[in-house]
C-alpha cells in the first residue's frame, strides 16, 4: 500500500516522499496520526497544493525541538527514592518517573519523548538519560538518583 507522508517519519521517509508500508500499519498507525494519506491522484494534487504549508509547520516543530534541546542540556535533576543499603531501589524509575521530573525541573516533555534502552533504572547513581524530542533532534539530560537518606551508593 502506497501512503504520502506528511511529515518525516523516523526510519521511513521524509516529507512528502511516496511510501510502500503494510496495509495495517497505513491504517492503524500513520494515517490516523495524520502522518500521511494513501496516495491517490487526488491526494497527491492536494498535497502538492499545501507542501508549503506542511514543510513550514515541520520546519517550526524542528526549531522548538532544538529550542527544548538546548533548556534540557543546561539541567540536571535528582531524585531522592527509597533504597536498600547496597543502593538497590524498592521499585525503579521508569519513563513516566523522568518525564515528571524534568518536568517540575522546568521543560516540559512527555514520557514517549524518554528512551531507556536498558529498561528502567532500578540502582542509586548517576545516569545519562536520552530524551528523543524529534526525529531530528536528541540530547541527554543528568539524573541523578538518590536515597531518601541522602547517601548515595555505587
Amino acid at each position: 500500500m502506497n501512503v504520502i507522508l506528511l511529515e518525516k517519519v523516523r526510519n521511513l521517509g521524509l516529507l512528502g516522499e511516496a511510501v510502500a508500508v503494510k496495509p495495517g500499519y497505513a491504517r492503524n498507525f500513520l494515517i490516523p496520526q495524520g502522518k500521511a494519506v494513501f496516495a491517490t491522484p487526488k491526494n497527491i494534487e492536494a498535497f502538492e497544493g499545501r507542501r508549503a504549508d506542511l514543510e513550514a509547520a515541520a520546519l517550526k516543530i524542528l526549531e522548538e525541538a532544538q529550542a527544548r534541546a538546548q533548556s534540557l542540556a543546561a539541567i540536571q535533576v535528582t531524585m531522592a527514592m527509597k533504597a536498600g543499603e547496597e543502593g538497590r531501589l524498592y521499585g525503579s524509575v521508569s519513563t513516566r518517573d523522568l518525564a515528571e521530573a524534568i518536568t517540575k525541573a522546568g521543560v516540559a516533555i512527555e514520557k514517549h519523548e524518554v528512551t531507556l534502552p536498558n529498561g528502567p533504572l532500578r540502582n542509586v547513581g548517576e545516569y545519562d538519560v536520552n530524551i528523543q524530542l524529534h526525529s531530528d533532534v536528541e540530547t541527554t539530560v543528568k539524573i541523578v538518583i538518590v536515597s531518601e537518606s541522602g547517601a548515595v551508593a555505587v
